[in-house]
């Protein structure tokens, strides 16, 4: 895409601040340093492709007993009343869902809202405020940092998984909220939980887990590793996406009742937006069901985790950063990470591009995500073409391999 043709596509009203900005996108980092090549454009993927691009980690989206439950809700709706979840009733279907799920992940209470975004800006907005501090691991979801946004507080970072760094963080800005995720999106590593719940309970800090790439795929019955390390009781709040594991639209936030009623009437997103539906409520009602029973699915998918990760360790890939069903394929720039994901797809495997803002500049990567629906003739192909590519991919000189040579170095 030239110049030219990027300036041609935009209203020519618009102020130079924003068209400046428009450049950037399209002309220097579009046009120059992708060779015109969008990273997100999709091709149409093959039947043949093995697809590790979506997060539903235990293929719930096709699921008999789910579909069923969602069409027989739809099929018997006598119409419904599109409001805020603020003006619900008590007993209302989703204050019953909300309860079961809350009872699912060993919490007193629940609330439902719009997506996972939504719940963790609307959750560290009411929590945080002007001045308060809130320490964020460099690789927690955007959204919580957002939420910080919103509330007008201040964000203090701290190294990734880094609980010296941590403690250094509180000890020079005193007490506030830690948040984290459980699971992260970008590479599959997993927080230290226990030793988290130690700092905050020391530094009498709050604690928020992301649980969103955690929750169904971990612990008893899936309640996610915070329940796996009988930690419920420690952590104050819980959120999560259910576009995950749980294959719908929604969002979640565990919580005590006396806490909901507040939230309710001070989060924004929540106040703001409307409840959920009967169809979709029917949805989490049958996937809470079907995930509790899915300890099968779930070793399926760790065992998938482990292999492939073996597997491409020994082809020289480096992918220690994380253990779980997340792995990074980290070339570093731009250029070399949509070069790979074409190489990757040209072999049929189906990967998502992975750059700024959801990563670090030039620590770009391809993410393959695995699901319990692999088979040994898919996992094998995954190997066969990481195998294939590694000399036309560069893989020798990529930021996480020249990371990996001086880790053995030391």
């Amino acid at each position: 895409m030239t110049h030219a043709i990027a300036q041609h596509q935009f209203p020519a009203h618009f102020p130079d601040f924003v068209s400046r900005r428009m450049d950037l996108h399209y002309v220097t980092r579009i046009a120059e340093l992708l060779g015109g090549e969008h990273p997100h454009a999709w091709q149409p993927t093959p039947a043949s492709a093995v697809f590790l691009a979506g997060n539903d980690y235990l293929c719930l989206a096709g699921e008999p007993a789910l579909v069923g439950a969602q069409v027989k809700a739809l099929q018997s709706s006598q119409g419904e009343l599109l409001m805020s979840a603020v003006y619900l009733q008590e007993g209302s279907a989703q204050h019953q869902l909300e309860r079961k799920l809350a009872h699912f992940m060993g919490a007193e209470d629940g609330i439902l809202a719009q997506s996972g975004w939504a719940a963790n800006v609307g959750l560290v907005q009411t929590l945080a405020g002007p001045g308060i501090p809130v320490y964020l691991d460099m690789q927690a979801h955007a959204s919580l940092w957002e939420g910080v946004q919103s509330a007008g507080a201040l964000p203090v970072s701290f190294l990734h998984n880094d609980m010296e760094h941590l403690q250094k963080q509180l000890q020079r800005h005193g007490r506030g909220l830690i948040v984290v995720d459980a699971l992260y999106s970008t590479n599959g590593s997993v927080a230290p939980l226990a030793e988290l719940v130690q700092l905050a309970e020391r530094n009498g800090c709050m604690l928020i887990v992301d649980e969103s790439h955690s929750l169904g795929t971990h612990g008893p019955r899936g309640a996610g590793l915070v329940a796996a390390l009988g930690l419920s009781d420690r952590v104050h709040f819980r959120t999560a996406s259910l576009a995950k594991a749980f294959a719908g639209r929604a969002g979640f936030i565990t919580c005590s009742s006396y806490f909901k009623g507040y939230f309710l009437s001070e989060s924004r997103p929540a106040i703001f937006s409307s409840c959920l539906l009967g169809h979709e409520l029917a949805w989490f009602d049958a996937a809470i069901d079907f995930i509790a029973a899915a300890d099968e699915r779930r070793a399926a998918l760790h065992r998938h985790s482990r292999a492939l990760r073996e597997e491409l360790g020994a082809l020289g890939y480096n992918v220690s950063d994380g253990t779980e069903q997340i792995i990074a394929l980290e070339p570093g720039p731009e250029p070399k990470t949509l070069a790979l994901r074409k190489l990757l797809e040209r072999h049929g495997i189906y990967g998502a591009m992975f750059c700024a803002p959801a990563t670090p500049k030039n620590r770009s990567l391809v993410r393959l995500t695995l699901n319990s629906g692999l088979d040994r003739a898919q996992l094998a192909r995954i190997v066969d073409a990481c195998d294939a590519i590694r000399g036309e991919a560069d893989l020798d000189n990529w930021s996480s391999t020249r990371r990996l040579r001086k880790l053995a170095l030391v």
